[in-house]
């Protein structure tokens, strides 16, 4: 949970494709893509959004497409 909260500000991409990342349901998703947060921080404020999906977006992001840090 700590890493989660370390994470709050950093960046989501623009144009982040957030129905191209596993683990994340198609629900989560189309909500994500309706708000567009700027953050993972504000994602994860979104009434629906889960920590687990948080979580998985936070990974996917340090893995998959890297984001500016603050």
């Amino acid at each position: 949970m700590s890493r989660l909260k370390d994470a709050e500000g950093w960046r989501i991409p623009d144009g982040f494709f957030f129905r191209g990342v596993p683990g994340v349901s198609r629900e989560i998703a189309e909500k994500l893509e309706r708000v567009r947060p700027a953050t993972l921080g504000q994602a994860g404020r979104i009434p629906g959004v889960t920590p687990a999906a948080v979580a998985v977006l936070d990974v996917y992001l340090r893995l998959g497409r890297g984001f500016d840090q603050k």
